[in-house]
């Protein structure tokens, strides 16, 4: 394992050629549920159309935007204008901000409504992000699977259990040699938000 960047407190999930950490508690359970409760009634939830394998089919979740203005994101055949940011997300961006010493313009917010909805397989290589992002990923709701792997090996596959109030931060080359999912489940009848702030290089 590669030496921790957040000395005593974690250890790269990674082997090798990248960095991904995981913070299980980051978010006491008081603010977890406050921040659930806001984001699930305040934000601009939609479904939007992607291109996959050729076809343009719904995604299996609901997304919004939220931002700096004028940077739209694009992925997928997707291009979001992002919203201003509401007041529980600022504060959950400073939160952040502070812990990781990163720097974040957006942030693209995932509703999964129960277990089946998902994301599949998937690097955050976009290049308007940069040529190593740093992501980070917070959890409010119901337990989820997050799985990682080697790009071209497709092994060992790393399994985490994201937890309410959760933080995992990927980072270094993890986008360029690591995938990442959320897969579909039969266990899970709750819903779960996650937001995933990222820096646009524009």
């Amino acid at each position: 394992m590669q030496a921790s960047l957040f000395p005593n407190q974690t250890e790269n999930l990674l082997p090798f050629r990248g960095e991904t950490y995981f913070f299980p508690e980051f978010f006491s359970k008081v603010k977890a549920d406050h921040f659930f409760a806001q984001l699930k009634a305040g934000l601009e939830w939609r479904q939007e159309p992607i291109w996959m394998f050729g076809k343009k089919v719904m995604q299996p979740r609901l997304t919004a935007l939220y931002g700096d203005r004028g940077k739209p994101y694009g992925y997928s055949g997707i291009q979001m204008i992002p919203s201003e940011w509401t007041p529980e997300l600022r504060k959950i961006l400073d939160s952040i901000q502070d812990f990781t010493q990163a720097e974040f313009t957006h942030v693209l917010c995932n509703y999964y409504r129960d277990g089946n909805d998902s994301m599949g397989w998937h690097r955050d290589n976009e290049k308007v992000l940069g040529e190593n992002p740093t992501i980070a990923s917070v959890t409010f709701g119901a337990e989820r699977v997050f799985q990682t792997r080697p790009y071209t090996e497709k092994k060992p596959k790393i399994d985490i259990q994201l937890t309410h109030g959760s933080l995992l931060v990927m980072r270094g080359a993890s986008q360029h040699y690591w995938e990442h999912q959320l897969p579909k489940t039969k266990r899970v009848n709750q819903s779960r938000i996650n937001l995933t702030f990222r820096k646009l290089m524009l």
